[in-house]
């Protein structure tokens, strides 16, 4: 995909594979494709596709690079050949790391790696190659499992992309620290002696939180990444560039400064900015892969600095219409500044469905979005009028890509919502049913993208 493609004018929508119906890459994904298609979207847009460390958050997974084996499900491959599977191996670097720190996650019942008996922790060559002799099937298993999970992926991505349809993936900025990757490469990030964290990521306190956030992901040791020319960072993007045809970074601003806060410190309250190489290591991805089909997100609270680091690449950010209706008209998230360097979406996977968060606000709040839109309030069914304005508002507004939560297609309330960042119990877990996708919603889909000239066309 190249720069001029992206802006096109598209619609797409975000859904994860387990909120498909049977939750895995099965014929499910297949017929998702055709409903796409049918609808006139040109864009499908996953979360991260990792295998989740624990619960069943997709942002914080064992490996950067590996993907979730729930989502093989019974999928049948077809006969791959021993060459291909081979070529598979040798050509993904992270791999063998990846399958030796499953099993040994698996031996020490799921205790952190900075836990292990040395020779474990500190990656002893003889004492890792005996474990994969003595586990030699169920190495060779999991080796198996992500090739299958790739050409899976690989299958989907060639019948999205003859539809005309591009697939969007989504990285987090951070790993987790008991990961393969941490394990691997604990040169990379910033560790004692141990393996424990010495300062660990966060962002500051703001309106939402008094203490900040203290995320506990790993820093990265970008002195180190720097002298071997970011040589994880281009396996990590080129990986992903393999399975996608644009790429969101999450909390892209920690590209520019990153929240540093004291490892032993209970909040976030504490930490300090400190600039990070990210326009070395942009420059770096587009000087070998040559092009950077990349999404900024670039919610919150965003510095002159970091919005100059993304505009210099070219890089399109994020607007969300549930967060323009305040009283600043300089608002990014207003319709009227949106721009053809953003992305639009009604709402992402961390806010509530448009329905829902229209309905939890209080009466002065409904009032004035009513107003702002142009509904009036004794409008029957007024909740799916504000849906359906929100959806129209973000399809005609200039942002080259236009994104909308299937929750928001289906006018679904807070109970299909997929996250609620800060909480645990509950997430991650919606999914849609083919009844509710008839041929109508999708007919008249179609006709709102094709009045928005959205409709899906074969660029890829």
């Amino acid at each position: 995909m190249t720069a001029d493609d992206f802006y096109l004018r598209r619609a797409g929508v975000l859904l994860h594979p387990t909120s498909l119906p049977s939750g895995v890459l099965d014929a499910d994904a297949d017929r998702w494709l055709d409903t796409l298609e049918a609808a006139g979207f040109g864009v499908w847009q996953v979360l991260p596709l990792g295998e989740p460390q624990s619960g069943l958050s997709p942002y914080t997974c064992i490996s950067a690079f590996a993907m979730n084996p729930a989502l093989l499900g019974n999928f049948d491959p077809p006969a791959y050949t021993a060459e291909a599977f081979r070529a598979f191996c040798a050509g993904q670097r992270w791999l063998k790391d990846y399958a030796t720190f499953k099993l040994l996650h698996h031996r020490f019942d799921g205790q952190p790696w900075y836990t292990w008996p040395d020779a474990y922790r500190h990656r002893d060559p003889a004492a890792l190659d005996s474990l994969r002799r003595e586990q030699a099937q169920d190495f060779l298993q999991l080796l198996w499992q992500q090739y299958q999970l790739y050409e899976r992926w690989q299958q989907l991505r060639r019948r999205a992309n003859a539809r005309g349809i591009l697939l969007f993936g989504d990285m987090p900025l951070f790993v987790a620290h008991d990961s393969a990757d941490v394990w691997a490469q604990p040169e990379n990030f910033l560790l004692d002696a141990r393996g424990r964290m010495t300062v660990v990521t966060g962002v500051p306190p703001d309106y939402y939180s008094a203490t900040g956030q203290r995320w506990g992901n790993p820093h990265y040791n970008w002195e180190n990444m720097q002298a071997d020319h970011f040589d994880w960072w281009l396996q990590r993007m080129g990986y992903h560039l393999e399975m996608f045809d644009l790429v969101r970074i999450d909390h892209f601003r920690g590209l520019q400064a990153s929240w540093v806060v004291n490892a032993a410190a209970e909040t976030a309250v504490d930490g300090h900015w400190q600039e990070m190489p990210g326009d070395a290591l942009l420059a770096q991805i587009l000087a070998t892969d040559g092009h950077l089909p990349i999404v900024a997100e670039d919610l919150g609270i965003i510095t002159p600095e970091v919005t100059a680091l993304r505009k210099k690449y070219h890089l399109p950010g994020m607007s969300v219409l549930q967060f323009g209706f305040d009283a600043f008209e300089d608002n990014p998230h207003k319709p009227h500044n949106i721009e053809t360097d953003r992305v639009v979406y009604t709402g992402t996977h961390d806010n509530d469905t448009t329905r829902g968060w229209f309905e939890h606000l209080d009466a002065d709040m409904r009032d004035h979005v009513l107003q702002v839109l142009k509904i009036d309030s004794s409008t029957e069914n007024v909740a799916d009028a504000v849906v359906d304005r929100l959806i129209d508002n973000a399809l005609e507004c200039h942002a080259s890509l236009c994104m909308l939560p299937l929750q928001d297609v289906l006018h679904l309330g807070s109970e299909a919502r997929m996250n609620m960042p800060g909480t645990v119990d509950r997430n991650w877990q919606w999914s849609f049913q083919w009844d509710q996708l008839d041929s109508k919603i999708v007919n008249l889909t179609r006709q709102r993208i094709e009045r928005a000239d959205r409709l899906a066309k074969s660029h890829v």
